[in-house]
């Protein structure tokens, strides 16, 4: 696929949202106002969404305790994973966390792996499909900051409802001015949680994003090789496998951790 602009285009053009938005967040008929919607990282993220979750969600309605079928057994095997870390990790009772824990898992894991179809493919479909050659549509969700903000800042007040649940809004807020220094210098925890919790959401999503960003990065600059693009275009593919992985379970883990930190009391 050729881009307009040489290399430069074809990046620019690779790593270009579909940005809807109203008339009043346009500015000089670019949008640029707070209610901008980027409908490719909607529309994918959903519908990877509805089709992995309704084929688990099939699976589980047919499942047998007989002889399983390989979906069932493939479904049943991450869904032990995920448990498993869920009981190592989180010390108390929830029946919120291990669904949370396996939702972010799979999610998160399938939206990485759009990754791994080639960068020109379903840009090139989707422009065929809609007759617009320069149409901007970015395929891998999770090279989207607002998705992986959104995600970590759900995150980040269900932990805060764990936490009011579990303890209680007495308790809650003594141990917001109480650790670590104790009651004389509550301020000084005061702040310090503060960070702390701040600190969380935006880790939690730089993280996913910037290393999936990286990962489609090097796609795009492979796939400007042209034919000369394949010895390094599959080691690269093959290792990607393990950081969509990899990272999919980073965030599943912390989300653990942080819905584990909010039920334990200090």
């Amino acid at each position: 696929m050729s881009a307009e602009g040489g290399t430069a285009g074809y990046i620019q053009h690779h790593l270009t949202n579909l940005v809807v938005c109203a008339d009043s967040a346009k500015v000089d008929g670019v949008c640029k106002g707070f209610w901008s919607f980027h409908l490719d990282t909607l529309l994918v993220s959903g519908v990877l969404g509805l089709v992995v979750f309704g084929l688990m969600a099939m699976l589980a309605s047919k499942a047998s305790a007989g002889i399983p079928s390989k979906g069932q057994n493939f479904v049943e095997m991450v869904v032990g994973l995920v448990d498993q870390q869920v009981r190592d990790t989180f010390h108390g009772r929830s029946a919120l966390v291990t669904p949370l824990a396996i939702t972010i898992f799979v999610w998160v894991f399938v939206m990485n792996a759009m990754d791994l179809i080639p960068v020109d493919f379903l840009p090139f479909v989707a422009q065929k499909v809609t007759g617009n050659e320069h149409l901007p549509f970015k395929f891998v969700p999770t090279t989207d900051p607002n998705l992986t903000f959104g995600m970590s800042i759900s995150v980040f007040f269900i932990s805060l409802f764990m936490g009011l649940k579990v303890k209680g809004l007495g308790h809650f807020m003594h141990e917001v001015f109480t650790v670590p220094f104790g009651a004389k210098l509550a301020p000084v925890n005061f702040l310090f949680r503060v960070v702390e919790e701040i600190a969380r959401p935006i880790s939690l999503s730089l993280r996913l994003f910037g290393n999936m960003y990286a990962g489609e990065m090097v796609f795009i600059l492979i796939a400007l090789l042209g034919l000369y693009q394949l010895p390094l275009a599959l080691p690269w593919e093959l290792f990607h496998i393990l950081i969509i992985t990899l990272q999919a379970f980073v965030f599943m883990m912390l989300t653990i951790v942080y819905m584990s930190m909010a039920a334990e009391s200090h």
